[in-house]
């Protein structure tokens, strides 16, 4: 097992890190980010938890931030990513732990997103060697495949000359993330099942080119719903390995698959699915719950400091209790537990391969 340096890991850094989550048969959470007290809650909990981690901004978390008050929301988007990337890249080090810079669902609106944040890699790879970002999704899944993969295939293109590994999403995922989806209830249900040989083109196509990997769609879910809406079938990421093995004699499970709608999954069929070559799986519902619900109790708790600064009955200030920093680091510890929570269920407890 190859050892890293703690920090934001790139290149041939990162291929070894999603080769030793697939041979050690366990995947890493992917938690969405938007302030630097998610991402570094983030970190906090992976570091508890001895844990590499996957950082990853939607285009809305990335333009929150950088702050509501940019009007212009397509310079905010790419702002806010490159801002949060630097930030990672500042203090991941000190958490010890190997950390991987990935953005989330883009659309084919989004694409000139995208090609922003990698214009910005490109000059931070020229200048010191290294990408800014490990990885981009482009989520072209309700696009006809040949568009879909005709144009990963030209993203990959600029992403292998520095570095970079791209995300793709075959087949529907439900639910809605970020202003990206549509909601499970409105969708033709066989949509929601990518098929092997759709996962075939996209490995014909771009294992030439770069290192990819795969967000197949196999009744997973975006949010959180009541049960029942959709039937998971993990065995469809077996189905895909076994059909490209097959072909082309590769090594086993030679796809990497990434895990999209986690929040809410059973540990039985996140278990299945990390077996069938799952080495990331997204969290974010979840953990924007986590992190809110403090705030309730704190305000419970001192409910007068959040009306006056000075207490109007006997004098007494209240600057200890409204101070930002007392209710946002509550917010933070209790997002720091659920990454921790991600971590045990997907067996990466333990499992980091940086240097101590």
């Amino acid at each position: 097992m190859k050892k890293l340096k703690p920090g934001v890991v790139t290149g041939s850094d990162y291929l070894a890190l999603v080769k030793n989550c697939k041979s050690q048969g366990f995947a890493l959470p992917a938690i969405n980010v938007t302030s630097t007290n998610t991402l570094n809650a983030a970190l906090e909990g992976a570091m508890l938890s001895k844990s590499d981690i996957i950082i990853q901004l939607s285009n809305g978390g990335a333009q929150f931030f950088a702050g509501k008050g940019i009007k212009d929301v397509d310079e905010a988007r790419v702002i806010g990513a490159v801002s949060a990337a630097r930030h990672a890249h500042t203090i991941a080090k000190a958490y010890g732990i190997c950390v991987v810079l990935h953005t989330d669902h883009a659309n084919k609106g989004l694409i000139p997103w995208v090609e922003s944040m990698i214009d910005a890699s490109e000059d931070e790879f020229n200048a010191t060697g290294k990408p800014l970002f490990s990885s981009h999704m482009l989520d072209l899944s309700e696009e006809p495949i040949e568009e879909n993969l005709a144009e990963c295939e030209r993203i990959l293109n600029r992403l292998a000359k520095i570095d970079m590994s791209l995300e793709i999403e075959l087949g529907v995922t439900g639910g809605e993330e970020d202003g990206v989806g549509s909601d499970v209830d409105v969708m033709d249900n066989s949509k929601l099942y990518t098929q092997p040989e759709e996962v075939l083109q996209a490995y014909e196509r771009l294992s030439p080119i770069g290192h990819f990997s795969v967000a197949a769609a196999f009744g997973n879910v975006h949010g959180v719903y009541k049960p029942g809406n959709v039937q998971l079938r993990p065995e469809i990421l077996q189905a895909s390995q076994k059909h490209v093995q097959g072909i082309y004699d590769t090594k086993d499970k030679p796809l990497d698959f990434v895990f999209h709608g986690g929040s809410g999954s059973s540990p039985d069929e996140i278990a299945e699915a990390v077996s069938y070559g799952v080495f990331k799986m997204n969290v974010d519902t979840d953990t924007q719950f986590t992190f809110s619900k403090p705030i309730g109790a704190y305000v419970e708790a001192n409910p007068k400091a959040f009306k006056y600064q000075i207490d109007p009955e006997d004098g007494t200030p209240f600057k200890k209790q409204y101070d930002p920093r007392a209710w946002l680091r509550e917010c933070e510890k209790s997002m720091a537990e659920r990454v921790q929570k991600a971590c045990n269920e997907l067996g990466a407890t333990g499992n980091s391969i940086a240097v101590p």
